[in-house]
């Protein structure tokens, strides 16, 4: 002591100094600022008593009256129920605690603590609810069996592990692994010879690499020979012939060879595959393959491989392979319709010439299936030389009805690689982020790249001490593609998910399926009965952080892995602070979706992943859920669950019917069908920054529910949620959905089911959504604004989006079946004078994302830009599209379009029109300043045709399809429309056709008439443009036919006079609305009705929105056509001869730029008729015309075609004209033709004909002929010498003029460069055709009597398309 004392007195400042800061350290770290403090760190209270209950399964644990225990080993017990003031904490920094249990419930002050926000609990936690729901039980009236449950005043703290929740691949993974972490080595054509690769055994990697073509010379076989003696002992030589080596091969080479350990050289014969691996210096480590090939047919390989060791103790594998490839293809499907059995078999030869071209002589396979696509058995019962027969049985039976294809091989290539894995049975993934949270032993999931969910892989990670912070080793070989990259401008990486935490909750399950719920084990052939966790109304407080959970959730209603309960608002509105949170977790292998949100409002739902889900992941249930964030939260592999309509699907759906009304009939696709990775059933949400990676139907869907349902009913007025803003919806991405990746439509059943509706309660139906402020649709609009959304792989859609303001701003769409289909209100826009807009966006066809092809995949084939294999989203043929216009009005502004091209069986196209159709199509559906990139310009929009997919394209919307091209960055008429081809409502004489896509560029004014017929049945309308009367339009109408009244929706051109006919006695009571026409817009229309009929007429305007409606005038009858000019609304004239009864239609009020209807309603005029009993049929065209025959004008003259440099592509459109024609004055006979090319304009002066020929490749006139009647009757020769000496690629342009020799031996030109065979010309004649080995479907010709005119354009250059 005195000793010390002794130092001390020496330094006395010292001491005091000591001292000081002892003090002052402990005045600085007090409990609230130090981690380590027992205030911040609940199991470092020494008010809590150590508690180990041992393991008793009817242990009843009661925590309170102030009880505080400390759980510091794994116990199990029945239940624990903490209550009044008890709190229960768990041991942090020891062994791993596993508590089971059947239930824990907190509540009125209670409180549970594993870690806190400030001191993360570090150690391993389990939670094991078990129990059956079968086995006894009396379940909760509130929380049921086995759960975890935190109600009025309960407090729920979980801190787990910091760990990185999710992020992205940086780089592509390939299947297998092949190039990552390694070296990847491959040759074909081109690369003969001897193959040397020297590689470094202390690293794994290649040195040097070398080829020695020893078929060509012998000076080669010499080299080879010394080189070999120049590698030092210890190197590992890889050595392998690529295609061929032996014909030069001497004596010192096989000698080199054969000293190196290798036994078959010496032999190597003419194109024998070989491959050889061994150590320089130790003949005995050699191994080798050879095969002797004969022949051109058929694969063979010679393959090697060897495990080695480097320096640092990591294995790597060194393969190699010498090969002959055959690559194999199935040909297409080929109907067998009423198959009368044969007694040999059925001759390949038949078929074959049946299907020229399509089917090989020795096919390697046959395959059969029913028309249904159900397998069947097929045997090769005989060959000889080239004649294969087989038969097909279905149960032992021939087939009748069948279907088949045959796998055909291609020719032969060789193929040489060379592999160093230096993963052995493991892969390296490169991430975005830093994940360095991620240890050794925790599990992580990869998504699907492709368009099917399945392809999600799970992996264990691995140590790896040579790992960077963004790269992590696991264990195994990747099946499929993930991409890590930017692909053609969209982000496609995949999405990784780590499922490991150190603190987890799991349901305890059976090994399979047992019937705790009816017909339960009919959908699943698993224990569905996991664990859940319910918090609800008043809880204290609940935060959850780095939490796993594992096989919860049950197939009963509310039962839930995370469940918020009508808890109200839990954040600061609520008085939560800090606000209520669930973060960090995983939650997968459920059984009832994810995270649900039910009444609540507030909530923070940030970095969580779910992972392979029953049911919707992540879920708002009845409508009023409001301000909930879901941020950075992924979703993947979410499937159909049995709670909802919308959770099911079909089988489901069809099966599942006791909350239906008796005598239900599913329609699944209708009700049913929509489970989704994020469930909004209130736009009020904010979706930041989350990713939807794969469902059985959709990536996020915003559903509305018309009142609230449930317990929530009541909560708001009706509409409410159809006009509430939608809350912050940015950075999200969707991909490998089968429906759509976003989808913003339809509502939920809110009645039970009944007998006038026997739907159940929540099917899905139909709603619109129109955002307005305050959610009052009389307030201005509040644009719903979706921003840098990515949608990719999605089968059917990529997004689906109907209502009022919907905008996309910046967005990606790539691989969709269909990029994007936006769709108004329906005939009427829910929100007139809304609009639909995307803007600054991408879409990408057919990217460099391929796919992975797997056995017998169906949707596997030729990709349109390179004809090469890929993945493809419905069917071969199926037409996919960039953007889909339905109804209108659409605004398309500013995008790009890349990689869409059509191929001869499949109509892609960047710009399309919803299929079957019968709805009405917008004329101010806009598109302006769109750019194409490997877009050929045939492919930029197609309006469909009859056939698959289009079915017989003669619904009413499908014959009215128009969009306005503004600046002709489309069609390269700047203002003009593109329209159907065959809509002669809205063409005039100088419209031109675009054969290639089905549609024509013409210039107008237009609009739209809504005529409602009432209680018709099965009633058709035909109207008619009195300059075309012989091109009526047939419509059918919109409606289904159970309707009280039918609706038919054309699009019209302004000024002009029409008829309007019926195929059954007209309609006592017509309403004709005025939609798109602005104030004094008029036209002049007579309706068909029987003789004998009087007439009652007035005009209104119906405000839809208030539901008012205000009569504006009668009118009266005139006895003289010209008074319905005088005034408006006054005459109607009443032709009883023609049986026409004509109004001027003409709006009198101004109307804003996007709505139907004037600013003060829509104009209407109804027409009440009384109709002489049993009157026919009233269709009076046939003495409508020629009466009211008018004469064709062009009222808007047609737009200057953009040329030269004013174009943004290489490939372009050629405008061609021709027209011929006579016409009589009297006894004067005048003639005239001419044939125009871009402007150009070339008369026809001689009777006889006029070709033009044009470069196909680059649009130049090559030359101009005429050939005189005399040469075409005496000396048909010359034209055929003519035609015959052109260059192949071509185009054609004929024109007649007088009275020429229209038949005779040079007709046979006409067919050579593509017209019908047979045919038989008229007086005139224009023809626009091809010289060259395909014939294009632009080609054209137009033959009659008194004028023949062909106005199209023509693409240059002329391309064959590749065929599917």
């Amino acid at each position: 002591m005195k000793g010390k004392a002794g130092k001390a007195g020496k330094h006395p400042s010292l001491l005091k100094m000591g001292l000081a800061l002892s003090w002052l350290a402990f005045a600085f770290f007090t409990p609230a600022m130090f981690p380590g403090a027992s205030a911040e760190c609940p199991d470092h209270n020494p008010d809590l008593h150590p508690w180990s209950p041992g393991h008793n399964e009817d242990h009843h644990v009661h925590i309170g009256e102030g009880r505080r225990l400390l759980l510091t080993s794994s116990a199990t017990v029945h239940s624990i129920h903490i209550t009044d003031g008890g709190k229960l904490v768990i041991k942090d920094n020891t062994e791993p605690i596993v508590l089971r249990t059947r239930y824990i419930l907190i509540e009125n002050g209670g409180e549970m603590h594993v870690g806190s926000e400030t001191c993360l609990f570090q150690s391993n936690f389990s939670i094991i609810l078990f129990g059956r729901a079968d086995d006894g039980s009396e379940p909760d009236y509130y929380y049921g069996l086995k759960y975890i449950g935190v109600g009025q005043g309960g407090t729920l703290e979980m801190h787990g592990q910091k760990k990185l929740s999710w992020t992205f691949l940086n780089k592509t993974l390939h299947p297998g692994g092949m190039s990552e972490g390694g070296y990847y080595f491959e040759r074909s054509w081109g690369h003969r010879g001897v193959i040397v690769h020297v590689i470094n055994p202390k690293l794994g990697s290649v040195i040097h690499s070398d080829r020695f073509d020893t078929y060509k010379s012998k000076k080669e076989s010499e080299r080879l020979a010394q080189y070999l003696n120049t590698v030092a002992d210890g190197m590992i030589l890889s050595v392998a012939v690529n295609d061929e080596g032996s014909q030069n091969l001497d004596d010192t080479a096989r000698k080199a060879m054969t000293k190196l350990g290798s036994k078959h050289f010496l032999r190597l014969g003419f194109r024998h595959p070989w491959s050889f691996l061994t150590v320089k210096g130790d003949p005995s480590s050699s191994v080798e393959d050879h095969v002797e090939y004969h022949g051109h047919r058929g694969s063979a390989a010679a393959r090697v491989f060897k495990l080695f060791r480097t320096e640092n103790g990591e294995h790597f594998n060194v393969s190699s392979s010498s090969e002959w490839v055959q690559d194999v293809e199935w040909t297409e499907w080929f109907d067998k319709r009423q198959v009368t059995p044969s007694k040999g078999g059925e001759k390949i030869s038949d078929l074959r010439a049946a299907h020229p071209g399509k089917i090989c002589i020795r096919p390697i396979d046959i395959q059969a299936t029913t028309v249904d696509g159900i397998n069947l058995t097929t045997e090769v019962v005989y060959k000889s030389g080239q004649d294969y027969r087989f038969v097909c049985y279905n149960k032992n039976k021939a087939c009748q009805n069948y279907r088949v294809r045959f796998l055909c091989g291609k020719s032969v290539r060789p193929k040489l690689t060379v592999t160093i894995d230096t993963n052995v049975n493991s892969t390296i993934l490169r991430l975005t982020d830093n994940a360095q949270s991620w240890k050794a032993g925790d599990t992580l999931v990869i998504a699907s790249t492709d368009y099917s969910m399945y392809q999600a892989e799970e992996f264990q990670i691995l140590p790896c001490k040579t790992c960077t912070a963004y790269e992590v080793k696991v264990a195994g070989k990747p099946m499929y593609l993930h991409i890590g990259e930017e692909i053609d401008g969209v982000d496609m990486r995949a999405e990784v998910g780590l499922l490991s935490r150190n603190i987890l909750i799991m349901g305890e399950t059976e090994r399979k399926c047992y019937p705790y719920k009816n017909q339960i084990c009919s959908f699943f052939d698993f224990d569905t009965f996991g664990g859940h966790i319910k918090f609800g109304p008043g809880f204290k407080a609940v935060h959850l952080e780095g939490v796993e959970l594992k096989h919860m959730g049950q197939q009963i209603m509310g039962q839930y892995p995370i469940h918020f309960h009508l808890a109200g608002d839990v954040d600061e509105k609520g008085g939560y602070d800090p606000p209520t949170y669930v973060k960090d977790l995983s939650i997968h292998h459920t059984f009832s979706r994810c995270v649900t949100v039910h009444g609540s409002n507030g909530l923070l739902v940030k970095d969580v992943v779910g992972y392979d889900s029953l049911g919707h992941c992540f879920f708002t249930e009845d409508g009023p859920e409001e301000r909930n964030t879901f941020d950075h939260c992924l979703g993947l592999l979410v499937k159909a669950g049995t709670l909802l309509p919308s959770d099911r699907d079909s089988r489901m759906c069809k099966m599942i019917t006791e909350d239906s009304y008796p005598g239900y009939i599913p329609k699944p696709r209708q009700d049913c069908n929509a489970v989704s990775t994020f469930w909004m059933a209130n736009p009020n949400n904010n979706l930041v920054n989350c990713a939807a990676a794969g469902s059985e139907e959709t990536g996020f869907w915003f559903i509305f529910h018309h009142v609230p349902t449930g317990p929530s009913e009541g909560m708001y007025s009706p509409g409410y949620s159809e006009h509430i803003p939608l809350g912050k919806f940015y950075n999200n991405r969707a991909h490998s959905n089968y429906r759509a990746g976003m989808i913003i439509d339809n509502g939920v059943k809110t009645t039970e089911a009944s007998a006038k509706d026997k739907r159940p309660f929540l099917s899905i139906i139909s709603a619109r959504y129109s955002p307005h402020k305050d959610a009052d649709p009389l307030k201005p609009r509040e644009p719903a604004i979706i921003k840098h959304f990515i949608a990719y792989k999605n089968q059917d859609h990529g997004a689906w989006l109907r209502g009022g303001d919907v905008w996309m701003d910046h967005c990606q769409f790539a691989d969709n079946g269909i990029g994007l289909t936006l769709a108004s209100g329906g005939t009427f826009p829910y929100d007139d004078g809304s609009k639909q807009e995307i803007k600054n966006s991408l879409f990408v066809g057919e990217s460099g994302n391929v796919g992975t092809e797997m056995m017998d995949n169906r949707i596997w084939g030729p990709g349109g830009l390179d004809h090469s294999g890929r993945t493809l989203p419905i069917g071969q043929n199926f037409p996919i599209r960039g953007i889909q216009f339905y109804d209108g009005p659409i605004n398309i502004q500013n995008c790009t379009f890349r990689k869409f091209a059509a191929l001869d069986g499949r109509h892609t196209s960047a710009l399309a029109f919803r299929l079957n159709n019968a709805w009405q199509s917008c004329p101010n559906n806009n598109v302006s300043n769109i750019v194409f990139e490997d877009v050929p310009i045939t492919s930029r929009v197609f309006f469909g045709e009859p056939g698959p997919w289009f079915n017989l394209l003669n619904m009413d919307g499908d014959k009215t399809s128009v969009f306005h091209d503004i600046d002709g960055s489309v069609s390269e008429y700047p203002g003009s429309y593109i329209i159907k081809e065959d809509n002669w409502l809205i063409k005039h004489p100088d419209c031109i056709n675009v054969p290639d896509w089905r549609g024509a560029i013409c210039s107008g004014r237009y609009a739209q008439i809504y005529i409602q017929a009432y209680k018709t049945h099965n009633l058709g309308m035909k109207i008619i443009k009195n300059d075309y009367h012989d091109h009526p339009l047939h419509l059918e109408g919109a409606l289904t036919k159970s309707t009280h009244y039918q609706q038919y929706q054309p699009v019209i051109t302004l000024k002009k006079g029409y008829t309007i006919h019926w195929n059954q006695t007209a309609p006592a009571e017509l309403t004709i609305w005025l939609i798109n026409f602005n104030k004094g817009d008029w036209i002049r229309v007579g309706f068909c009705y029987p003789r004998g009929t009087t007439f009652s007429i007035l005009s209104d305007v119906h405000n839809r929105l208030l539901k008012r409606t205000s009569k504006t005038g009668t009118f009266v009858r005139t006895m003289q056509m010209e008074k319905l000019e005088q005034s408006y609304p006054g005459h109607y004239y009443w032709d009883e001869d023609t049986g026409l009864l004509f109004l001027k239609l003409k709006a009198q009020n101004e109307r804003e730029k996007f709505a139907f209807c004037s600013l003060k309603g829509c104009e209407r005029i109804k027409i009440k008729a009384l109709i002489p009993k049993h009157s026919g049929i009233s269709d009076c065209e046939a003495r409508a015309y020629p009466k009211y025959t008018e004469k064709a004008v062009v009222d808007v003259p047609m737009p200057k075609k953009l040329l030269g440099a004013q174009l943004k592509t290489k490939d372009h459109f050629l405008e061609v004209k021709i027209e011929t024609s006579k016409s009589r004055f009297f006894h004067l006979l005048n003639d005239f033709a001419y044939i125009e090319v871009d402007g150009k304009k070339f008369s026809i002066s001689e009777d006889g004909i006029q070709m033009i020929v044009i470069d196909g490749n680059y649009g130049k006139i090559l030359g101009r002929v005429t050939f005189r009647n005399t040469i075409l009757q005496g000396i048909p020769a010359q034209i055929h010498n003519y035609v015959d000496a052109l260059p192949d690629n071509s185009i054609v342009l004929i024109a007649s003029k007088g009275r020429y020799v229209s038949r005779g031996q040079w007709t046979r030109i006409l067919e050579k460069m593509g017209a019908d065979n047979n045919l038989r010309l008229k007086e005139k004649m224009a023809f626009v055709g091809f010289k060259g080995s395909f014939r294009p479907t632009w080609v054209t010709l137009n033959t009659a009597e008194d004028k023949a005119k062909v106005f199209e354009v023509v693409p240059i250059p002329v391309v064959k398309k590749k065929r599917l």
